[in-house]
């Protein structure tokens, strides 16, 4: 099973949600990087194991997955489901996504230690604000009884402690959308299908299905970000996550591009070179074009064509240029006859 997450909880594979959290919150005082500033390293690596234990096994859905097929099951290493539904995926989150016809999957990723943390305590490092003098109103003491936060009345001799909720908002959730060059040059729209998990009114939380739209605008370059707000999976005391999509560029066969430039590569003979070419190039819209080309055509000859690039992101109706560039191909060996005429032709 690799890794027996309820050994390192020290726990029954029978234990509860309460006992569950009772030993994370006794295992994380413990090992919290922040109470072992001497021995950090090894701090770091029981607090992350913990976490991640305590992550899997505090989530019905997480802890059935890795019951059954261990360690290897949340990498997901299992059978797939069926088109069109959801299954586990690898450390928490089991959330999957698709696009078009749903075949291109993301999830999502493991939480953090300290996400996991927070969770718990209501704060990355509750240490803070605890000195000789005792504890502090300070946010570092946030969660150490339960889920709320606390703070002390202001003015006065009035020390009664004020509870109030504040849920922390959780990591957002980045995944790589990949476009080809022609989605980015004509602009498109891509279904997402994805599956979360929601609180229902006894703030439990079930599966639902969503579609998600996505449009791409002509122009979008890779790296281009698509936030959709808290359509990470719901839990208990905290915001769920946002969902970023990233606009990755899938290679081209023919074009590359540089900014809002079009670069196309086309090899041609040193006879047309010397003599005269005529380009014909398709573009990334189906048109075609002729380009001739009367320059003599040296090793670092480009050719620009002008508002043949890419649209342009905030005014697509502007475009970049496309530029020619050119491989040339030399004859790999000439006759004496055939070097005395290109003597005869090209010499002074």
């Amino acid at each position: 099973m690799g890794v027996d997450y309820y050994k390192l909880l020290k726990v029954d594979k029978a234990a509860n949600a309460d006992e569950l959290k009772k030993a994370y919150r006794k295992l994380a005082m413990k090992w919290h990087p922040d109470k072992n500033p001497n021995n950090k390293k090894e701090a770091e690596a029981k607090f992350k194991e913990i976490s991640e234990a305590y992550d899997v096994l505090s989530d019905p859905q997480k802890r059935a997955v890795y019951d059954q097929y261990g360690e290897e099951g949340l990498k997901g290493q299992v059978p797939q489901p069926s088109a069109g539904g959801a299954g586990p995926g690898p450390g928490v989150s089991t959330t999957y996504f698709s696009t078009g016809d749903f075949n291109n999957v993301f999830r999502f990723n493991p939480r953090s230690a300290d996400d996991v943390f927070r969770e718990v305590f209501g704060s990355s490092s509750p240490f803070d604000g605890m000195g000789s003098g005792g504890m502090r109103g300070s946010p570092g003491m946030a969660g150490m009884f339960g889920d709320s936060v606390f703070s002390f009345g202001g003015g006065g001799g009035d020390s009664s402690m004020q509870f109030h909720s504040q849920p922390r908002k959780a990591s957002a959730i980045e995944n790589q959308l990949p476009c080809s060059l022609e989605d980015l040059y004509k602009g498109t729209t891509k279904k997402m299908r994805i599956s979360r998990e929601l609180l229902d009114a006894s703030r439990k939380t079930i599966p639902v299905d969503e579609i998600l739209t996505i449009e791409i605008k002509p122009g979008w370059k890779k790296g281009t970000k698509i936030t959709f707000p808290e359509k990470g999976n719901e839990q208990p005391n905290v915001k769920a996550a946002d969902l970023v999509f990233i606009i990755d560029e899938k290679p081209h066969s023919v074009f590359s591009r540089e900014g809002n430039d079009l670069i196309v590569t086309q090899k041609i003979s040193l006879a047309d070179a010397l003599a005269g070419y005529t380009a014909r190039i398709v573009t990334l819209d189906g048109r075609t074009l002729t380009i001739p080309i009367n320059s003599i055509i040296h090793p670092t000859y480009e050719e620009v064509v002008l508002r043949e690039g890419m649209p342009i992101p905030k005014d697509p109706s502007r475009k970049g240029n496309l530029r020619i560039r050119f491989n040339i191909k030399f004859p790999a060996k000439l006759t004496n006859e055939q070097k005395a005429l290109c003597r005869n032709m090209l010499g002074p």
